[in-house]
């Protein structure tokens, strides 16, 4: 059994608290929010595990209660529903509402590399705890946390019109444009073999209007995709102001951004 110091203890109760969960084995939260890169620097167990068995416990909660939820959708309309919930985005961000960053034991150098607020990190941490809280106290209660914290994610999709294939769909508007077709390519890849992460650009008429981030190529490809066309349509919500303001506020919401989507990715 691993001992946790007494201030560690009172960070995990002051986390279980803001959270509405109790464990009865406080050290599978620890490790649950425990870096591979801390966890080989204390040699210690970290979370990598735990985070592939919450990563299917999330899928399975996630597909049935879509499945019960929305009976009139197809298979093809349910998958890319799941997908866009439980995508490394969102679980970033709902990880970061939870505070997940703030309480993961990082090594110093992942510390100083900026890795609290990494959203890949905080994802990670987010599956393992979900994880964490099916190997402690079962089905029923991992589902309360899951659903709890993706219902209105889950909403907010079926509700705004979702676009599952954003490739498809800045192909479509290009072409509607009568530009060249879009160009993916991968641009950087980090991470062991086993998990690996790739980095693509989308550029148009030589221009590049994307940056995105996956597990594979074609995930990396329709988040690129996705940046590309709000970058595109950005200028169209100025369309009501003329001349040449107009152009700047177009010009500036384009790089205003590509620079959020450069500082989420750390490129």
């Amino acid at each position: 059994m691993i001992q946790l110091s007494s201030e560690r203890e009172k960070e995990l109760e002051t986390l279980q608290q803001n959270l509405n969960i109790s464990f009865q084995n406080i050290t599978l939260l620890n490790q649950a929010l425990t870096h591979s890169s801390s966890g080989h620097e204390n040699n210690l167990p970290d979370n990598e595990r735990m985070e592939f068995l919450g990563d299917a416990v999330l899928k399975l909660i996630v597909t049935e209660y879509i499945y019960n939820k929305f009976p009139q959708l197809a298979e093809g309309a349910l998958t890319k529903i799941r997908a866009s919930v439980i995508s490394d985005e969102t679980l970033g961000n709902i990880g970061k509402k939870m505070g997940l960053g703030e309480v993961i034991l990082l090594s110093q150098n992942e510390k100083k590399s900026g890795g609290r607020k990494r959203k890949s990190n905080v994802a990670n941490a987010f599956e393992a705890l979900i994880g964490a809280v099916f190997l402690d106290a079962g089905l029923g209660k991992v589902r309360d946390l899951i659903i709890g914290n993706l219902n209105d994610e889950i909403e907010l999709v079926s509700q705004a019109g979702y676009i599952g294939d954003y490739k498809s769909a800045l192909q479509e508007y290009v072409q509607k444009k009568k530009w060249e077709l879009p160009r993916y390519k991968v641009i950087k890849e980090t991470g062991p073999e086993h998990r690996r992460v790739f980095w693509v650009e989308v550029k148009i008429k030589g221009k590049r209007y994307g940056i995105g981030r996956g597990a594979n190529k074609k995930e990396a490809e329709q988040r690129a995709a996705t940046v590309a066309l709000k970058v595109i349509k950005a200028p169209e919500k100025h369309s009501s102001t003329s001349g040449k303001e107009s152009d700047k506020k177009g010009v500036s919401g384009i790089r205003e951004i590509i620079s959020n989507v450069k500082k989420r990715m750390k490129f």
